[in-house]
């Protein structure tokens, strides 16, 4: 079985796919404030409460977007959404299967409820969480009047919960920007059999030619259980394996005999000048041979490493050009205006020369990291940070951190990870050792659930564990750059001690020998241009018309390009982000210069 990429890419969680079992609840939902905190005492979850919800809200759009039809930055204490299920007899005649409410994302605390019984509490404004609500259906009612409510929070002055770039003031300012709260990813439904896959863990294994699955039921399966791998490429397959399921999780190892050929083995290996994918099917079947349950996916076949100074991508040097993503919209926040605007978002970096994106201060949605495996765009994986340390600071990123990890593992795209950014939550990392502790911890915990990538454990200074040495240095001129970046002896001059923002580049501990570690320039640049732009609006360096700015970024691209001794480099930013002015395109992705001019001053 084969899914069409359309099919992935528009299904909200594309590594695990039943394509005729699954129903959107996005679009018009009933919505309402509750400033006063009154939902909870007089139960506004009931079903009979639906006079309680005034206004409509577009969803997945969050309520201080334009997109949502809401548009209300202010203050309140608490969300509410509340809408039927649709009438459909697959979602009434369940017989023994199961039917799961998934939620992709709602910032920051959020509660639900199924007619009118409580389904799932979750606490986290990047992760999806998932209900089982059928023996919460009240079979009394008909058809289209089961009713869904969800009940969110989000503070604005809370500093503790992992926020981002979302202000904490009432107004946007500097490089923050609106806040993004409630229901801000896809709402959906699934019908899944009694016995059925929950989780998918690909694990490539290049030397050894073969790819791991670890297979996870949502139970305890009955005995004689057993499951079935089949991994194919353009219809043909390339490799199987059959093992028995060992309570709730199946390890598989499935041999890919065609990559024993050395001459020919990399032929099936993704990288983003050749992102191969390999389509699985994932098969469930009794001791009788019945199938219980089937589910697709996709895998890719890649590895990661370091060998001294330099990133391997499949055992080959690979040279980072990346461009810094926001992954913001103006009418719409954190969320995208569309499905299709995640494959044009993969598109427009590629068509730029990028190579790689930094995905900065939040965690993507999972179609576009589908679209980056399947265009080939290569991603360092980051999570919104919060502001304060404290250890409730520490138990919510913590937690969502891991969460976050197990959710993206499978992504052959992603390529690094980072947990923390320019010591955003410890603010003390240079001084205070519980802060130090944290970051290494968090490292460490990053490479126990995925020994296969790089971690950067603070990216841009204060490293304290990392595995590539990541530097944010905002010079406005390619020679101050060449000067600090141009051979390993630069380098090594820039990186010792201070580093060029005026913060140690290692704390904790013993700072890497130079040309043990390799060295990424992983935000530069931000040239502002941006005729007519709001009051506050502002970049690193600002140029006037555009021939000045076509003349900047051709100065400091190029003097980073030519550095012998980088491994890549992070461009800030690819839009416009709101008082940011300093994108290579407006905040409606069109690009200031000629695609043509970007991308030959990009890659050369």
């Amino acid at each position: 079985m084969t899914t069409t990429s359309a099919l992935r890419g528009a299904h909200p969680r594309p590594q695990l796919v039943r394509p005729d079992r699954w129903w959107s609840l996005d679009g018009t939902w009933a919505f309402t404030f509750d400033d006063d905190q009154a939902g909870l005492r007089e139960r506004w979850h009931a079903p009979a409460e639906a006079d309680r919800f005034g206004a409509e809200i577009r969803v997945p759009f969050p309520p201080e977007s334009i997109a949502s039809g809401i548009a209300d930055h202010g203050d309140h204490a608490a969300l509410w959404y509340r809408r039927t299920l649709p009438a459909l007899a697959d979602l009434t005649d369940l017989g023994s299967d199961r039917l799961l409410l998934h939620l992709g994302a709602v910032d920051h605390e959020c509660d639900v409820w199924v007619d009118g019984a409580h389904a799932v509490r979750h606490e986290g404004g990047q992760t999806p969480f998932t209900a089982d609500i059928t023996d919460l259906l009240d079979p009394a009612l008909p058809a289209g009047a089961h009713v869904v409510v969800v009940r969110a929070t989000d503070d604005r002055t809370d500093v503790e919960q992992p926020r981002g770039k979302q202000d904490w003031q009432p107004e946007q300012h500097a490089i923050w920007y609106d806040r993004t709260s409630g229901i801000w990813r896809t709402v959906w439904l699934e019908r899944v059999p009694a016995v059925a896959v929950d989780s998918l863990v690909w694990r490539a294994d290049v030397p050894g030619a073969r790819m791991a699955v670890q297979v996870r039921l949502r139970a305890v399966a009955p005995q004689g259980v057993r499951v079935r791998v089949r991994l194919s490429h353009d219809g043909i397959e390339v490799g199987t394996a059959e093992v028995p399921v060992a309570g709730s999780v199946a390890d598989v190892v499935v041999p890919l005999p065609q990559q024993h050929n050395g001459q020919a083995y990399e032929r099936l290996l993704w990288s983003p000048d050749s992102p191969v994918l390999l389509d699985a099917e994932v098969v469930l079947s009794d001791a009788a041979g019945a199938v219980l349950d089937r589910v697709d996916s996709y895998c890719g076949l890649r590895s990661v490493a370091v060998a001294g100074d330099t990133l391997l991508l499949n055992d080959r040097p690979f040279t980072v050009r990346a461009v810094l993503e926001q992954g913001y919209w103006p009418d719409s926040h954190l969320t995208p205006p569309g499905p299709d605007a995640l494959r044009e978002e993969v598109q427009l970096a590629l068509d730029l020369g990028f190579n790689t994106v930094r995905v900065h201060q939040k965690v993507e949605d999972p179609r576009y990291l589908y679209w980056c495996d399947v265009l080939g765009l290569a991603v360092w994986a980051e999570t919104a940070g919060a502001y304060r340390f404290s250890d409730e600071a520490v138990a919510q990123l913590t937690r969502e951190w891991l969460d976050i990890v197990r959710r993206d593992v499978s992504h052959p795209c992603i390529i690094a990870w980072v947990p923390f950014n320019e010591s955003w939550g410890v603010q003390h990392l240079a001084h205070d050792p519980a802060q130090q502790a944290y970051s290494r911890a968090l490292t460490e915990l990053t490479r126990a659930l995925d020994p296969t990538r790089p971690v950067i454990s603070n990216d841009g200074w204060e490293h304290t564990a990392s595995d590539l040495l990541t530097v944010h240095d905002y010079a406005d001129t390619g020679a101050v750059l060449r000067e600090r970046y141009g051979d390993r002896a630069a380098v090594a001059r820039t990186l010792d001690g201070i580093g060029p923002a005026g913060r140690r580049m290692w704390v904790g501990g013993p700072a890497p020998e130079p040309g043990s570690i390799p060295v990424l320039l992983s935000e530069f640049g931000g040239v502002s241009f941006a005729p007519g732009a709001p009051e506050g609006a502002w970049g690193y360096s600002e140029a006037r018309t555009p021939e000045d700015l076509e003349a900047r970024l051709t100065d400091l691209l190029g003097a980073v390009r030519s550095s012998t001794a980088l491994s890549g480099f992070c461009y800030t930013q690819l839009t416009d982000t709101g008082l940011e002015t300093n994108g290579l395109c407006t905040a409606d992705r069109k690009p200031k210069l000629p695609v043509e001019a970007l991308r030959r001053i990009i890659a050369g």
